[in-house]
């Protein structure tokens, strides 16, 4: 049984029935610990130890469903769409469900049915699959953003541009090929246009969203990433925005790597330093919620921080 579990413990908590036979498991076995409720059996010999499974909406269960898929429906199944673009770690998409999964079974034609799984059969070449840890199979980062993209709002589907440049997963020398091996597949147009608006110095989605209201708007910001020094040469702050005309920062305050304790006296001790350093810049913050109001955004950005809401 440890063997079983151990095996189990390398896969996100799953196992199959043939590696479960392999630790000197028999069926009688298997079904004593279904009955227990200590593993459970989501698809044809398939099972999962339940106290090795991850907790619901983490990116962990996510990689669970996907292994007790690939295991499932054999070795040539791989996450794909939307799923494989949550394994790489792109940014932008909506959030998970927490239960369906993107798989692609190449040349699929028998139709197939599995509990939490979308099924598709496209044409996934060997060399289109990567294998990250714990041996899961998906399809690689430029595959993925064209079977992803087309499906997308363009807001969505340039953060999630921006974030495969930002990571490296993708550079900008790749762009041009995927724009033309995207030729004459839906959306297509749609990819390349966007594709002109990705940048890789975007750090999160709330920036590349800002960034799109502010280039609408006719008052797209100078920089991104802009580096302030002190006297001696040492970086102050490095800003998500910067209006050279109107001297304006501009921050994009997600909720996450803003809103601790210590990020809030780090930004405020970052910004009075900016501002002892440099009298005659404005700074202006933006939050998820501004993104509902995106003529208060073009507002301040038009007042040189002096909109008001």
């Amino acid at each position: 049984m440890e063997a079983a579990v151990a095996i189990a413990a390398g896969q996100y908590g799953v196992l199959s029935w043939p590696q479960a036979r392999e630790c000197g498991l028999n069926r009688y076995d298997l079904r004593r610990m279904v009955r227990r409720g200590e593993w459970l059996h989501p698809h044809l010999q398939v099972y999962v130890v339940r106290r090795l499974m991850p907790g619901a909406d983490t990116p962990e269960r996510l990689r669970c469903l996907v292994m007790a898929a690939q295991l499932a429906l054999g070795p040539r199944a791989c996450a794909a769409g939307a799923t494989a673009a949550r394994l790489w770690g792109m940014r932008g998409l909506e959030r998970w469900d927490g239960r369906r999964v993107h798989i692609v079974v190449p040349a699929l034609k028998r139709p197939r049915k599995l509990a939490g799984v979308a099924l598709h059969g496209w044409n996934v070449r060997p060399e289109e699959v990567a294998v990250l840890g714990g041996g899961l199979r998906v399809t690689d980062p430029g595959r993925t953003l064209r079977d992803t993209v087309p499906g997308l709002d363009r807001e969505s589907a340039v953060c999630l541009m921006d974030s495969a440049l930002n990571q490296g997963l993708l550079k900008e020398r790749d762009i041009e090929t995927m724009n033309r091996v995207m030729r004459g597949r839906a959306g297509c147009v749609d990819m390349r246009r966007w594709w002109k608006l990705a940048d890789g110095r975007a750090q999160s989605p709330l920036e590349t969203r800002i960034r799109l209201i502010c280039r609408d708007g006719g008052l797209p910001p100078d920089e991104l990433q802009r580096r302030f020094t002190d006297r001696e040469g040492r970086t102050v702050a490095v800003v998500d925005f910067w209006w050279e005309g109107a001297r304006l920062i501009g921050e994009a305050d997600g909720l996450g790597p803003h809103s601790t304790p210590r990020a809030l006296t780090r930004d405020r001790e970052r910004q009075n330093a900016l501002q002892m350093l440099y009298p005659d810049v404005r700074i202006v913050r933006f939050t998820w919620a501004d993104l509902r109001r995106p003529g208060y955004i073009l507002a301040l950005v038009a007042g040189g921080g002096r909109g008001e809401g």
